[in-house]
Parts: C-alpha cells; sequence; structure tokens
C-alpha cells in the first residue's frame, strides 16, 4: 500500500516575501561594500605598500633600533639593584615561587657586582655597562616588565610578535604595515644577524601580513657580522642586465595574476622582487665603512677583540636608520642564558655590548637622530634572584628590566618596580602587550587602529589587551 507523499508549501503574498528577506538584501549588499572596499585597500597598498604613510596622530618617532640581547640578561644583575639580595644571599626566598618554573632554583643568590648612582639624575647601573652608566640621562629604564612564557621560543615570540603560542607578524611588520618606510630603495624592516632558533624565521616573519613587510636578514647568529651579507645582492653583475631577468620574470608573475584577481601573496612577491632590484644599487655602499672616520669606528669599539661583532652591528643600525629604514634589530644571540657560569659568562657578555651601545647612543644624539630614533634594549626574559646551582639563574617572565632612550620617552627616568628581591613586577607593572601599545603610540599609530583582516576576523600587534604607558612618554 502506498501512502501518497504531501509536501507542504507555505503560501506567502509577494509583500510579506519582502518583508521577510528584506535584512538578507541588506546583508548581501553591504557584504559587496566590505569586499569592494577591501579590495580598493588592497590595489591602494599593492600600488606601493612601502609608501610612506601618515601616522593616526603625530608621531615623537620616525623608527625603531632594536638591541635584543638573547637569553635573558639577569636584571637583578644589571639595572635592578636589590641590596636584599646582599642582605639574604644564601637564604631561601621567603615568597612563594611561580608554579610554573623552567627549573628548580635554591636560595637567594646576591650579585656579584656592585651597583652605583650616575649621571644628574643618580640612576643606578651596574658596575657591568660602564660605557653605558654615562649615557644613563638618556635612559627610561623600566623594571616592572613582565611576560607569560619561561621558555626561550614562546618567550621569543611573545616579545617579536606579541603571541607566545600562534604563528603572527612580527613588530617590524606591523610598523612598517601601518607606516611604510622613508626609503623606497632599502627594506623597511632589517634584522641584522638573527638567531635562527626558538622560533627563527617567524621572529620577523610577516606571517598574513602582505610578504614586502617581512623583516630582511643581513648574515645570522652563527657568522660574525663582518662576514654578513644580504643575499642576492649582486654587485657585479650588471645592473642592465638584472633589470632584463626581472621583467621577463615579472611579467609572467603578473600573467599569471590577471585572471586570478587580487592574490596578497604573489602580488607581496612582485613587490619584493622590485625593492631587491632597487636595492641592487643602494645597499652595497651602506654595507662598507670605508666612508666611516677612524674616530667613529673607535667610538663603537670596531677592530677590537671583544666589540668588533655587536659593535658592526651597531654601526649598521646607525646607518640604515639615518637612510630611513623603519625598523633594525640588532641581536646579540644565543649568550645571555646563565643556568650556571654567571658570574663569568655576564661579564663577556656585557664587554661585548657595552661600548658599542654606547657608541650608538652617542653617534644617534650627535647626528640629531636620538630624538626621533626609538632606542629599544632587553631581551626575552629576566633571571630569577634565586639560584640555579650555586652560580647561576633561571628563567624569570615574572620580572625583568628593559629600557628605551630617545623617540620621546622621558629621559632619565625610572618606572615601575619589583618586589624586594627582583622576583615579581609589582608597582606599575608593563606587560608585553603594554610595551608594544606604547612602542606604536611613540610612532603615532593607535595600537587598537593598527588591524589586518585574516580568516574572518581583525588582527593586531596586542590582540585584544594592551595599554599605553603615557607615564613614560615626554
Amino acid at each position: 500500500m502506498s501512502i501518497p507523499c504531501h509536501t507542504f508549501t507555505p503560501t506567502y503574498s509577494r509583500r510579506e516575501w519582502l518583508r521577510l528577506s528584506a535584512n538578507g538584501f541588506g546583508l548581501l549588499a553591504l557584504a559587496d561594500l566590505w569586499h569592494r572596499q577591501a579590495v580598493a585597500q588592497t590595489s591602494a597598498r599593492s600600488a606601493n605598500p612601502l609608501a610612506p604613510r601618515p601616522p593616526h596622530f603625530p608621531a615623537k618617532a620616525k623608527r625603531v633600533i632594536f638591541l635584543f640581547m638573547h637569553g635573558g640578561p639577569s636584571q637583578v644583575d644589571t639595572f635592578d639593584p636589590k641590596p636584599a639580595l646582599q642582605r639574604d644571599h644564601g637564604k631561601p626566598y621567603p615568597g612563594k615561587k611561580p608554579r610554573v618554573q623552567f627549573a628548580a632554583t635554591g636560595n637567594l643568590l646576591a650579585s656579584p657586582w656592585k651597583f652605583h648612582k650616575h649621571g644628574q639624575s643618580g640612576i643606578e647601573v651596574s658596575e657591568l655597562f660602564p660605557e653605558i652608566a654615562k649615557c644613563v640621562d638618556d635612559l627610561c629604564v623600566i623594571r616592572s616588565i613582565h611576560a607569560n612564557n619561561s621558555a626561550h621560543g614562546g618567550a621569543l615570540l611573545q616579545l617579536h610578535t606579541g603571541s607566545d603560542t600562534f604563528v603572527r607578524p612580527s613588530i617590524g611588520s606591523w610598523i612598517t604595515y601601518g607606516l611604510g618606510t622613508e626609503n623606497q630603495n632599502l627594506p623597511g624592516f632589517v634584522t641584522i644577524c638573527p638567531t635562527l632558533g626558538h622560533g627563527g624565521v617567524q621572529n620577523w616573519s610577516s606571517a598574513f601580513l602582505p610578504a614586502v613587510h617581512q623583516g630582511t636578514p643581513i648574515g645570522h647568529a652563527d657568522i660574525p657580522c663582518k662576514n654578513a651579507v644580504i643575499r642576492n645582492i649582486h654587485a657585479s653583475s650588471p645592473l642592465t642586465l638584472q633589470r632584463l631577468q626581472l621583467d621577463f620574470l615579472q611579467q609572467m608573475n603578473r600573467d599569471h595574476l590577471q585572471p586570478l584577481g587580487p592574490d596578497a601573496d604573489l602580488e607581496g612577491r612582485i613587490e619584493s622582487f622590485q625593492l631587491a632590484f632597487r636595492m641592487q644599487a643602494a645597499a652595497p655602499s651602506l654595507m662598507d665603512f670605508s666612508d666611516e672616520s677612524k674616530e667613529t669606528l673607535e667610538l663603537y669599539g670596531i677592530n677590537g677583540q671583544e666589540t668588533d661583532n655587536f659593535g658592526r652591528q651597531c654601526l649598521l643600525a646607525r646607518r640604515f636608520a639615518e637612510r630611513g629604514v623603519r625598523f633594525v634589530q640588532c641581536s646579540h644571540s644565543y649568550k645571555w642564558d646563565q643556568h650556571g657560569n654567571l658570574k663569568a659568562d655576564h661579564a663577556k657578555n656585557a664587554r661585548e655590548v657595552d661600548k658599542p651601545i654606547a657608541g650608538l647612543l652617542i653617534d644617534l644624539k650627535r647626528r640629531g637622530l636620538l630624538q626621533d630614533t626609538l632606542v629599544w634594549w632587553g631581551g626575552e626574559f629576566g633571571r630569577t634572584p634565586t639560584a640555579q646551582g650555586n652560580d647561576g639563574r633561571d628563567h624569570n617572565p615574572h620580572a625583568f628590566t628593559m629600557w628605551f632612550a630617545g623617540g620621546g620617552v622621558k629621559p632619565g627616568f625610572v618606572y615601575g618596580s619589583t618586589d624586594e628581591w627582583g622576583y615579581y613586577a609589582i608597582e606599575n607593572k608593563v606587560h608585553m602587550h603594554d610595551l608594544h601599545a606604547t612602542i606604536l603610540h611613540l610612532l603615532g599609530l593607535d595600537h587598537e587602529k593598527l588591524t589586518f583582516r585574516h580568516a574572518g576576523r581583525d588582527f593586531r600587534l596586542t590582540d585584544v589587551k594592551g595599554h599605553v604607558v603615557r607615564e613614560i612618554v615626554a
């Protein structure tokens, strides 16, 4: 026996259909409008994605030089004096240690170095840094930095990208995306002798931003800076021949792009090739120090046995900065991770960077560049005030020190503090998101407005957090 099938067909008048579907028509129109706006923005940026763009509001700084101390310098041995450590040396830490620790530590460990007041500001600096101490009246020292990850890999990613778990664009990429660059013949973002570990290229990657905003590496941490080069700079090959080769390649890329429509990856690759060609003429002379005076080379410690390598990085940073590069990173890799041998190795590390960093500050200041160049010093985390073994300190993301100079920060100024022994940031705490928000603010960028739509939502360097530390802004 067959059962007849009956289909239920609601009867609506045309007026009722229009009433019920009106919202849908509106959303379709809005979606098309958003798509057209996105295509227009992409096309405008694709025409020249590194063209200088105005900031959201008047900027204090035009560029950033980041002096990265890879490994995690000890705050209680460098810029955060703790008399209680001397008093309580060898005693158990009276507070509660973090729930998650990278390694077990024992009792409190006094700093092997003394601190002294310097300059008119009277800021205390460890005797590890006698040359930087002479520039202390230009420094804005933040003693209350804290972050989330106690492992190098995650900590480096958070420092550079804002996230310790996901692949995100580097801060240098965000800055060039927001501001472009002042020199169209050089990259907007350069990283000198970067580390290949602990996240490697992800620390200078553009991730989902257009490829042209990725950092350009010069050498890497495993080779001396004097041997570092920018890959694919062919000074010996005639530019006319290179132009013919590039034109042929670019035509094939454009032929491939035409039926596809907007394609950020391919458009970024096309622009990267164009930039690489323009660099052929500009980069070789920039890497050549023959036009620098003997006094300048000495100022940076170049040709010194211990200071040559980082001195060359710092001088390159100044040369890139004065030619309009937006973000330059120098990396002292991977040397500051003293789980043991703290006294000898921290002293050696400091000797390698102290004179070059002071030379950079002095040179920028006398050239009139420091006022609009933000110099940023720090590592991925600090160290524990408790001992690992009898001459080491473990990782500590709960309290560490960074400092700024120039670029619109208050000079000769200390902000924030840690507890009596330097284990936790307690006063005017500055999270990594706050630090990033403040750097963008000094460059005239609102960290909540500097966004990029990806995978269905707007992303930003500070994710959904971060507050500008206005107290340090001059």
